[in-house]
């Protein structure tokens, strides 16, 4: 199955409805099943074999969400999802690999995969994990859309951040980080607790992506990063924000 652009939408469920996925997959049987698959539930699919058409197509269709292979004919996608991250945009994406070693799915969360799912996998747990990114992009809680950290302004709904009067975007998993955070000011929140609720993972020794993450935020709220007021480590345990 070749590049088809959109491929329109099919009713399905009613949360779903005009919700737009752009598809970056090189194998034709799979993309097949996906596409299928997305369709039915109510989605409308974009597809492309080719990471720079993916960067293209990212701009003139504008996706809710991406779902991306990480093994392509020309750019790979971790090139992909750090080009797209780099140039602002703040969709959920999806890595699909089969590459299932720790080390493949840290590097990719950390430069701003949303998820990773290994093949082989079943269509269904593709299609659970795309809605719960999709809620989660969505935010939750109306009430917090909008919080100030220090000096910077939050915004969970665009995914921005404003300080000194510079808006710059900030990423799902940035924007779920400090809404977490930002609930439970005041109060240590653990690594452990963080990597559930933010990323629907267990802790491990070697997983240091909460506090890459934690390093990217600081970097845009703190006003010396190396000496954080705001965002607070907590020894031996985890996180703690103070407003």
């Amino acid at each position: 199955m070749g590049e088809s652009g959109s491929l329109g939408s099919r009713i399905g469920a009613s949360d779903v409805l005009e919700r737009h996925i752009l598809l970056v997959e090189d194998d034709p049987g799979l993309t097949r099943g996906l596409c299928d698959a997305l369709l039915f539930e109510g989605y409308r699919v974009s597809h492309t074999e080719s990471g720079q058409r993916c960067l293209e197509l990212l701009e003139r269709e504008r996706p809710d969400c991406m779902i991306l292979d990480l093994m392509l004919p020309d750019l790979n996608g971790y090139q992909i999802c750090e080009r797209a991250r780099s140039a602002g945009w703040t969709m959920p994406i999806m890595m699909l690999t089969a590459r299932g070693l720790e080390a493949d799915k840290i590097r990719g969360l950390d430069v701003g995969a949303d998820d990773y799912v290994t093949k082989p996998f079943s269509v269904g747990e593709v299609l659970a994990r795309i809605r719960a990114l999709l809620r989660r992009g969505a935010g939750a809680d109306p009430a917090a859309a909008t919080f100030d950290v220090g000096g910077a302004t939050i915004d969970t709904r665009a995914h921005q951040l404003t300080r000194d009067g510079a808006t710059v975007e900030i990423s799902l998993y940035e924007t779920a980080l400090l809404s977490l955070l930002w609930a439970r000011r005041g109060t240590p929140v653990s690594r452990e607790e963080i990597l559930q609720k933010v990323w629907g993972t267990r802790a491990n020794p070697t997983n240091r992506t909460v506090d890459n993450f934690v390093v990217k935020l600081r970097k845009k709220i703190e006003p010396a990063p190396e000496k954080p007021r705001h965002i607070i480590t907590v020894y031996g345990f985890g996180y703690k924000l103070q407003p």
